[in-house]
């Protein structure tokens, strides 16, 4: 048999499979082929999105189901044995996998990342699962049994849904952390990314390998607490599962979940979490851990304290570093952090486009002398900007025509997709509300709750929490808040997220934008898009937006490097931690009785608004925000990869098919379809991509065909053949040259009134005839290019 013949698939089944199964490897159960482990990134372009490749690995080898070791890359015996490695390598850098191997059927090179060696072995050599896994314990520096029963504890199995493999990263570099005695533990993890289903993993494993025996789960919110509870901890089964309410203790149970505020009180004798002694848990996960966990005079820090021989696990897609807080400084450094950047890439999470709109007060307003407001008032003469909107000033007509601004966007992509409007406080999301009922009285007559408020002290709009966030329910579409839907909210369809709150924080930021990140593709929900009425954006610049976590810490001359702990009496204020604040008086005014009233709020009526500007920008391949038109983007993709057109026009004329080089471009981000919308839809995709890189007059689709008639060229064949020809070049002209390359194009009108397939292809001579013939058409089409 000569190798040189056969295909890469062929050189997997006759060598690779024979070399590692006679090593030792189960192919059934240790051994998966061509495994794509990412869906490929979602790209959008206008209203359009297409995905880019899927990384694939051609083997992983698994010592247990979850638990990846090796990588194989294969190549056909055409290639040297060691061509693939740098593939190789990338991928197992991505799956954390430390043993990579390349072959072409005639020997493997080995690289053995825990040594940093490579060398080529024999087939015969490959090693066994055993040795490789005590190579993997032994480079993970586990070397005494109960840990090594610790790592090889097994997944739940489950039938239907299997962790990606992010997921599985996280999973074993947790389990590998704790079998080696760490204590606090962090885990970042973009929003949407599955760190509840992630925890679910940890702690199955830890539970029934017995190391873990009683688990305290804590949250920020009671629907996280019943949604984990019957969604991924599900497998553990009601007999051991409790959710503490009421601060209740029932201490029968092994699981427990429970609110942060739950368990605490600033009364001694309403703090529930000492009713369990220190050693009750030992294991205690705290779920979106930025929340205050690592502010030492946080109530919250008071029950991990006091749990402190626990371990302890923290969740978060944000990790808090602050001058006073810092997660880092806690927990330490993350084993493991899968970013939004990486979920985007991956096509796991969705992109996002952004709309910057400014309207003519933004930039400044100042009252004319002695203006009062609408309670009698005398404003503050002064100039008002963004930083004073709806916090120190309200202006109506302000708001207004945000809620036209926002129902226009609706009116013009859909007018049921979920939006949150972010508002500086509760008084503002209920003003947000209103001004939208007035811009869809004809939904709202309807249906009642388009426009829902879901704020703390609105009970109505949390009953309607549910409805909004399941994918199911059409309504509510709208919902305007202030800090409530942040964090913990699983809102996978929603698709607009209106900036209405100056937002200081790049914690509290990327929270609100981890709200849009669902993909449900199914559902039509692959990207969604940010309207920016604050230049709260403008955090997407900044490096800290989407890095690893850096702990910030201002040491002075002479104070240590290390963090200091904080103040008893320095309070983070957070809204939901039980701080109250007065109410404002009618007017907007506050004060008690031993001080003079002060204006809090000023509301200024009568002061015309409009939109002044907008900008449209969208995410961009690389991972940032392109704010250049479509023509400019797509001008600099071609020119990347063409540099002239010349060279353009030789690959496309190349091609085999021109529908295989069109998904090529799109996988640059550059989306032909969309390029249309703008430039015109009668040019041909090779018109449109000559005009708009390299400054070509296009003809359009109507033209090059016109060109083809005068020419005659198929005077040549038969009659049959010559109207087959005519009627390819009207369907040409109709829809472009892709449909010409499908099989089943006799198949369909206007080929098909012709005669059937058989008897068209015959017309030609037969299959080969006819290929050639298509081939012929598209040069003659082409001839001028």
């Amino acid at each position: 048999m000569n190798k040189k013949t056969l295909t890469e698939r062929d050189i997997c089944t006759k060598y690779i499979n024979p070399a590692i199964q006679k090593a030792g490897w189960n192919i059934k159960t240790q051994v998966r082929e061509e495994v794509s482990f990412t869906d490929g990134g979602v790209i959008v372009q206008g209203k359009l999105y297409t995905r880019g490749r899927r990384k694939r690995a051609d083997y992983i080898l698994y010592y247990k189901p979850n638990i990846p070791i090796a990588i194989i890359e294969a190549k056909s015996n055409k290639q040297a044995v060691g061509l693939g490695m740098q593939q190789a390598l990338e991928y197992a850098k991505i799956l954390d996998i430390p043993f990579v191997f390349t072959s072409n059927g005639d020997s493997f090179v080995f690289h053995d990342k825990t040594t940093s060696t490579e060398k080529e072995i024999l087939l015969d050599a490959f090693p066994s699962p055993n040795t490789l896994w005590e190579k993997y314990l032994a480079y993970k520096e586990i070397d005494n049994q109960a840990a090594k029963n610790i790592v090889e504890q097994d997944y739940y199995v489950d039938t239907s849904k299997s962790p990606r493999y992010y997921q599985q990263n996280a999973v074993n570099r947790t389990i590998e952390a704790i079998a080696k005695g760490q204590k606090r533990i962090l885990l970042v993890m973009a929003t949407g990314t599955g760190k509840t289903y992630t925890a679910f993993n940890i702690i199955w494993r830890l539970w029934k390998s017995g190391v873990k025996k009683r688990i305290l789960f804590l949250a920020d919110r009671n629907a996280l607490l019943t949604q984990t509870k019957n969604g991924d901890f599900a497998p553990f089964g009601n007999d051991i599962m409790h959710i503490i309410k009421h601060r209740k203790i029932d201490k029968s149970y092994q699981i427990y979940f429970a609110l942060y505020q739950g368990l605490t009180s600033h009364e001694e004798t309403k703090k529930a979490y000492k009713n369990f002694s220190r050693d009750f848990f030992d294991l205690v996960i705290i779920d979106e851990c930025h929340r205050g966990s690592a502010a030492e005079a946080s109530e919250w820090r008071a029950i991990l304290d006091y749990f402190a021989n626990a371990t302890q696990i923290g969740l978060t897609a944000t990790p808090k570093e602050t001058k006073d807080v810092s997660n880092l400084h806690y927990f330490g450094e993350p084993v493991y952090i899968y970013s939004l950047k990486q979920g985007i890439a991956d096509g796991f999470l969705a992109p996002y486009k952004v709309i910057r709109v400014n309207t003519t007060v933004d930039d400044g307003w100042q009252p004319s002398p002695g203006l009062k407001d609408r309670y009698g008032n005398e404003v503050e003469d002064r100039i008002y900007n963004l930083k004073d909107y709806d916090r120190n000033l309200v202006i109506d007509e302000r708001t207004q025509v945000v809620a036209r601004r926002i129902t226009e966007y609706l009116k013009a992509i859909d007018r049921f997709a979920k939006t949150i409007v972010f508002c500086i406080d509760i008084a503002h999301a209920a003003r947000m509300r209103q001004a939208l009922i007035n811009e869809n009285a004809d939904l709202v007559a309807k249906y009642p709750h388009y426009v829902v408020k879901i704020t703390g002290d609105d009970e109505v709009g949390k009953r309607e929490l549910d409805n909004f966030t399941d994918v199911e329910e059409k309504i509510p579409v709208i919902a305007t808040t202030s800090k409530m839907l942040t964090t913990g909210i699983d809102s996978k369809m929603v698709k607009l997220i209106v900036l209405e709150s100056n937002i200081g924080s790049m914690t509290e930021f990327k929270q609100i934008i981890g709200r849009g990140t669902r993909i449900r593709e199914n559902d039509g929900k692959v990207y969604f898009s940010i309207l920016d009425f604050r230049k709260a954006t403008l955090l997407f610049k900044d490096p800290n937006f989407d890095d690893d976590p850096i702990q910030i810490y201002e040491p002075g001359p002479d104070e240590s490097i290390v963090p200091p702990d904080l103040d008893e009496n320095q309070e983070e204020q957070e809204e939901g931690l039980g701080i109250l604040i007065d109410p404002p008086l009618p007017g907007g005014i506050i004060g008690g009785d031993d001080e003079e009233p002060k204006v809090k709020k000023f509301y200024v009526d009568n002061v015309p608004v409009q939109i002044a500007y907008e900008q449209v920008q969208y995410y961009g391949k690389d991972g940032k925000l392109i704010t250049e038109s479509l023509k400019d983007y797509t001008r600099g993709n071609v020119l990347k990869t063409f540099a002239s057109s010349i060279e353009f026009s030789k690959k496309w004329k190349s091609a085999a098919k021109k529908e295989e080089l069109i998904k090529e471009l799109a996988e640059q981000g550059i989306l032909l379809e969309a390029l249309k919308e703008e430039v015109g839809k009668d040019l041909d995709e090779f018109d449109l991509i000559c005009h708009i890189a390299y400054d070509q007059p296009p003809l359009t689709r109507k033209e090059r065909a016109n060109n083809v008639r005068k020419r005659n060229y198929f005077a040549k064949y038969g009659e049959l053949a010559q109207e087959v020809i005519h009627k390819l070049l009207d369907k040409y002209e109709a829809e472009g040259f892709t449909p010409l390359e499908k099989g089943a194009v006799l198949k369909v009108k206007p080929l098909n009134e012709l005669g059937s397939a058989v008897q068209l292809v015959k017309a030609f001579g037969g299959k080969k005839q006819f290929d050639l013939a298509i081939k012929e058409l598209a040069n003659e089409i082409y001839k001028t290019a």
